[in-house]
């Protein structure tokens, strides 16, 4: 039986005590490669923030694994990103040692070894120096790519993660999302493509603020499923009453 590395339970999340996750229940087992998917205002966003743990639940748990609570990598969307900040590739790659070193912490020669390996893997050897405001969106996103190798985390989060990038970048880096899946560790991503889906990921959560389904993708993405999930995010209303915070 697989290990289970997140649970839900009665989860809610949302912001000004108003729901963009409710009633959400199971269990993501260790090694999972799974998607997130749902229309626009979903909430799948919001999810990830509630496991990473910048977003506490309104109501219900998320229950994180001891042995990987303080080891979650994740990649929030590109928008939320500052680009102009002056730091260059190899410093955003080399921020994912900070778990291990702390801020100050020296990097020392195994350290800058894993960071050109990891630059290797992600096609940016020579791109060392580069300051990130030069980099287009294929680029910035292998070398956060890069960074996320560096963390070398069991848990592993992907808000939107191949938006805006083309084709060529999309395919190099799902083959690292499969590597890592390869290597067990716990893989959730949210994703727009459904051809993507369908074609990478094994097993998918479909929300619309509420769960839809979840469990193998063939069966989930119905096109049921998929109608069902719209409706019901196109039904919400947003001036609905304020839920109570959990006083936990």
């Amino acid at each position: 039986m697989s290990k289970t590395t997140i649970r839900f339970d009665g989860l809610t999340l949302g912001y000004d005590r108003r729901p963009a996750v409710h009633h959400l229940s199971g269990e993501i087992a260790s090694g999972s490669l799974m998607a997130v998917v749902g229309p626009n205002g979903a909430g799948k966003s919001t999810l990830l923030k509630g496991i990473v743990g910048t977003l506490r639940p309104l109501s219900g748990r998320i229950d994180v694994s001891l042995d990987v609570r303080s080891r979650i990598a994740y990649l929030p969307q590109a928008a939320e990103i500052d680009r102009s900040f002056p730091i260059s590739v190899y410093d955003i790659v080399a921020m994912g040692l900070w778990f291990r070193t702390g801020l100050f912490g020296g990097i020392g020669a195994k350290d800058r070894t894993r960071i050109e390996e990891a630059l290797s893997a992600v096609g940016l050897i020579g791109f060392e120096r580069r300051p990130i405001s030069t980099l287009s969106g294929g680029q910035m996103q292998r070398a956060l790519f890069a960074r996320l190798l560096i963390q070398d985390a069991p848990v592993i989060l992907l808000d939107e993660p191949f938006t805006a990038i083309d084709e060529k970048t999309t395919s190099d880096l799902l083959a690292l999302v499969k590597r890592w899946h390869h290597e067990k560790r716990t893989v959730v991503a949210v994703l727009h493509d459904l051809d993507v889906v369908r074609r990478v990921f094994p097993e998918t959560l479909l929300i619309a603020r509420e769960p839809v389904a979840w469990g193998e993708t063939k069966g989930v993405l119905s096109a049921e499923n998929l109608l069902k999930a719209r409706s019901m995010v196109e039904a919400y209303d947003p001036y609905a009453e304020a839920c109570s915070r959990n006083a936990a």
